[in-house]
């Protein structure tokens, strides 16, 4: 890391500057996943998901509409995973 540090700092530009405080702080959680391997991408995705299709619905007169069309966008049928027979 030490070495790592020293290339961003030696560098001279703010985009390695700016890396290398990334690493520094999100430094606990990186390692936590090269331990275990586990990642809340699966939520990351399915909030992501949910923003889009807000946003796409945003204007719709009945909020419930609203929140049935993203319901409906985030089951697993509607993303392929089960079978439509």
């Amino acid at each position: 890391m030490y070495r790592f540090y020293r290339r961003c700092a030696d560098a001279d530009l703010p985009e390695l500057r700016r890396l290398a405080t990334n690493v520094e702080t999100w430094w606990p959680e990186i390692l936590a996943f090269l331990h275990t391997g586990i990642t809340n991408a699966g939520s990351e995705d399915t909030n992501r998901v949910i923003k889009t299709i807000a946003r796409d619905a945003y204007g719709f007169r009945n909020p419930g509409n609203q929140r049935l069309r993203t319901r409906c966008a985030t089951t697993r049928r509607a993303r392929g995973h089960l079978d439509a027979r």
